[in-house]
């Protein structure tokens, strides 16, 4: 890949990648106390933002301004998709990235998401409608193609570069994949030979090993990390010092990590509120509890308790008295 006078730069090349329902704001912002060059948003539905369907506006809202961070939206029409950029533009967001590698059904059911691989004329549409839209800078998830015999993202990467997306986020599997199987970081080199913008390689990245393993076969000026650093938000500053040479992050252990826990628990509570905030605040807990090897009844008993400060009460048996066991 040749370097573009006009690259966007990611320092470091470690993302956190969008993940609905997980990467909301009391998450991206632990995750970017660790250390990450950029952390992105919940994708917000152009259609629903523009009619302020409650839960979607506040997600915008959700670290717009914040350094190293950028907001994802998605749709399937030219105009939503350029008013739902501007608006978050005017709240501050630095970097908008369009949404074009969601497999879920609820979207592609509505022509969004992987669903625009299946058409990459009205993919361009929605693209130029949001590059023209806004002054910063506009970057694109994608995936490899629809399916195995539709693997177009080197054609979407050439027509997105050349309305002016400053940088290309590629998952390594296509949408009828989902989840399933190997991301194939050597299918993202096509992309990376295809055009002069960053490309940064997903799937599949749980440590600086893969990481590494991922930037050979991809040949991506950098790495996309998700599921990888649930239970681990320091995840990707470890993967920046292993690779990079950023300042190693302190890996909390024992009390500090009963802390951390804790601080994220509160996080959420404060803001969804005590119910909600609960709700929300269980996957992160069980995360939290299959890295320490919480025993399976106390496990079972957070993750159904439905009052707070009992939760609060049982942190650190589920964590700290489990490391000292296992110690």
């Amino acid at each position: 890949m040749t370097e573009s006078p006009n690259e966007l730069i990611l320092d470091p090349p470690v993302a956190l990648a969008p993940l609905a329902g997980i990467t909301d704001l009391p998450f991206r912002s632990l995750v970017s106390r660790f250390g990450a060059g950029l952390v992105v948003s919940e994708m917000i539905a152009s259609g629903e933002f523009l009619t302020a369907r409650p839960g979607t506006r506040e997600k915008a809202e959700l670290g717009a301004g914040i350094e190293n961070s950028a907001v994802q939206i998605a749709g399937c029409a030219p105009g939503p998709m350029a008013e739902a950029a501007r608006m978050v533009e005017a709240m501050g967001a630095t970097v908008i990235d369009i949404n074009m590698g969601c497999p879920a059904k609820k979207v592609t059911g509505g022509m969004s998401g992987s669903a625009l691989m299946r058409d990459l004329d009205h993919a361009l549409r929605l693209i130029e409608a949001v590059a023209e839209a806004v002054r910063v800078p506009v970057t694109l998830k994608t995936r490899l193609g629809w399916d195995d015999t539709t693997l177009n993202a080197p054609e979407l990467a050439r027509r997105a570069e050349a309305a002016g997306v400053r940088r290309i986020v590629v998952h390594g599997r296509t949408r009828c994949q989902f989840y399933k199987g190997r991301a194939d970081w050597t299918a993202i080199r096509a992309v990376t030979e295809a055009v002069q913008v960053p490309v940064i390689a997903n799937g599949d990245i749980r440590s600086a090993g893969e990481a590494r393993d991922a930037l050979a076969d991809s040949d991506a000026a950098g790495v996309m990390i998700g599921r990888g650093a649930q239970g681990r938000p320091w995840l990707l500053a470890q993967v920046a010092h292993e690779l990079y040479g950023t300042p190693a992050p302190e890996i909390p252990k024992g009390k500090e990590l009963v802390d951390m826990i804790t601080e994220h628990y509160e996080a959420m509570l404060s803001f969804y509120g005590a119910d909600l905030g609960n709700r929300v605040g269980r996957k992160h807990l069980g995360w939290y509890m299959d890295e320490a090897g919480t025993p399976p009844g106390l496990r079972r008993e957070l993750l159904t308790c439905r009052e707070p400060r009992r939760v609060l009460a049982l942190i650190p048996q589920a964590i700290l008295d489990t490391e000292q066991v296992a110690a």
